[in-house]
């Protein structure tokens, strides 16, 4: 994790510095993510309610919390208010790289490449696109382009060598192991089969969780209606790769 923090304060320091002014409604965040960067980052988040109380609607701030929230879909939650409430604060482009990548580790391509766009068109100078950039997959290959190991699932949970699963639900991506294996608990206790890999998007790295088994397409979308519902997810489908198959 302290390598991913310092990726990320490396690249907000690009963004700072190559603006030439901070807006006026919003404080400086520079020290906490340099704090962030050298390690600090329960230091931090310590002092992270004194700061919403004294700034309450500082988009700096809000983005300071969305560095230090470690469930991936509450930080996207505070991203996407950055966004949409100021679209014009200091690290609004980062928030909407942030957003990029946790969709793109989500397997949610079409999201992914929503926000990518918004990227390219609302900040055209802004350092995150070059990092961001890569291909997206259409929606025809959706699936392909989501193929993991059969094997590598079976090494958590072994099944009989008849079993001819093909699709399974890529249900979280997390920054923070911690959650990602809680989501995975959750899916256990339930009865369900859930592993945990990790996933490398545009330099940041998430633990993403994947849930279920399925032979067919069709009771694998079935499968993640209902644990988009009860679990309150955004989970994809995705397809095992036999090629990788030893």
């Amino acid at each position: 994790m302290a390598k991913f923090f310092s990726y990320l304060s490396t690249i907000l320091f690009i963004v700072y510095f190559s603006c030439g002014f901070i807006y006026p409604q919003e404080i400086d965040i520079v020290h906490y993510l340099k704090q962030i960067e050298a390690g600090k980052k329960l230091e931090v988040k310590k002092e992270l309610p004194a700061l919403q109380k004294k700034y309450p609607n500082d988009p700096s701030v809000l983005f300071l919390q969305g560095v230090l929230t470690d469930d991936g879909q509450k930080a996207a939650d505070i991203y996407s208010n950055i966004l949409t409430n100021y679209p014009g604060s200091r690290y609004a482009d980062a928030a909407v790289y942030r957003l990029y990548t946790y969709y793109f580790a989500l397997g949610n391509y079409s999201k992914a490449k929503n926000y990518l766009d918004i990227l390219k068109v609302e900040y055209p100078q802004s350092p995150y696109i070059s990092i961001a950039e890569r291909k997206i997959p259409d929606k025809n290959s959706l699936l392909t382009e989501n193929n993991i190991s059969k094997n590598e699932l079976r090494k958590s949970a072994p099944v009989s060598s008849e079993e001819n699963y093909e699709y399974t639900i890529q249900a979280g991506a997390f920054t923070v192991l911690d959650n990602a294996d809680a989501l995975m608990k959750e899916f256990k206790d339930a009865g369900y089969f859930s592993r945990v890999e990790d996933k490398l998007v545009a330099g940041t790295n998430f633990h993403v969780v994947y849930v279920g088994k399925f032979v067919n397409q069709d009771d694998a979308e079935n499968f993640v209606k209902q644990i988009n519902s009860k679990f309150n997810l955004n989970g994809v489908i995705v397809k095992f790769d036999f090629a990788n198959e030893k």
